[in-house]
């Protein structure tokens, strides 16, 4: 038979404990992280898991924390993992190599687990994890040696159809034989695969959808550049500024617009997140230079001050300290 379903449950444990239990599950599951509850005073959480031959499903649901797998514990071999993560309730933010990704319920996040990375979630979350070994896809050809992160939806399509598969071969795991959960699993990588090779494939087509998602590709990589423009991206993308202006303008947006939404968006999640970050760090730290201009441009996107956010999230984590 396969395995049966585990639970790990940190209910009813003191804080000190709770934190422990979850840092001890995490590395039975794939590898050290640290973990952080935020300023909460509890780490309320719950890990329903199983395996299905070499893969490790999850069923997670836990309240506002952050974990890491920091460049200090980073080992060649300590995580030689690529975890899929589909949100299926709350907003979580994913930042690997300078990378800063939100994750809302129906977004998939597949990332490389021995690349320093974090993840936080301000508030209560649930997630479906599939946890493969990189062997098991570089078998099938995909090349998972620091694999960059990708971002794919469950919504529609083969994301949707994977994420069903998962939640299938979870609820059924305990009925399979041995050789029928080595069947399971093949068919289940060669499934999760699919969006992934289709997101790959993306950054090596030609035309100008594959041309705009790369340009979306370099900004989201470069945003904490105060430099970043036009140029550096037509000249790493080997078109024209003219073209890449129309590319922007078909979507009724432009070049500009885009990065400095893009930056607003990253610092309002930020100010969010990190109440202990001064308005000024958070803005510098995304490329402004000027924090009155930045006070301007964010009352004029989000129509509200960045003052009030701050004050508001330091609000929050005062209360919770009583």
């Amino acid at each position: 038979m396969s395995d049966t379903i585990h639970t790990l449950s940190t209910m009813g444990m003191t804080p000190k404990r709770q934190i422990q239990s979850w840092i001890d599950g995490l590395t039975s599951l794939c590898g050290y992280f640290d973990v952080d509850p935020l300023e909460a005073s509890s780490l309320e959480g719950r890990i329903d898991y199983t395996t299905v031959s070499r893969l490790k499903l999850c069923q997670i649901e836990v309240s506002q924390h952050r974990i890491a797998h920091t460049l200090a514990r980073a080992k060649g071999n300590e995580h030689p993992y690529i975890k899929i993560h589909f949100q299926t309730y709350g907003v979580s933010y994913f930042e690997q190599e300078g990378r800063h990704i939100e994750i809302n319920p129906g977004d998939i996040i597949a990332y490389d687990v021995s690349c320093p990375h974090s993840i936080i979630s301000p508030a209560f979350t649930r997630h479906d994890v599939v946890i493969v070994p990189k062997a098991l896809l570089r078998d099938r050809g995909f090349p998972s040696q620091r694999m960059p992160a990708y971002k794919l939806t469950a919504k529609t399509g083969t994301g949707r159809i994977a994420h069903d598969f998962v939640h299938a071969t979870f609820d059924e795991a305990a009925k399979l034989s041995a050789n029928s959960a080595v069947g399971v699993a093949d068919s289940l990588i060669d499934l999760l695969l699919l969006p992934l090779r289709e997101a790959d494939t993306m950054f090596d087509r030609v035309g100008p959808e594959a041309t705009y998602v790369r340009a979306q590709f370099f900004i989201r990589e470069h945003l904490r550049d105060p430099d970043l423009c036009i140029d550096q991206i037509s000249a790493e993308l080997g078109c024209s500024k003219r073209y890449l202006h129309m590319l922007f303008s078909e979507r009724g947006t432009t070049v500009s617009d885009y990065i400095w939404q893009a930056r607003l968006q990253n610092c309002r999640q930020e100010l969010e997140a990190h109440a202990g970050k001064t308005i000024t760090d958070v803005a510098f730290s995304w490329g402004f230079s000027s924090s009155s201009h930045f006070s301007r441009v964010f009352r004029k996107y989000f129509g509200v001050v960045p003052s009030s956010i701050h004050k508001a999230q330091q609000g929050a984590a005062s209360s919770g300290e009583h």
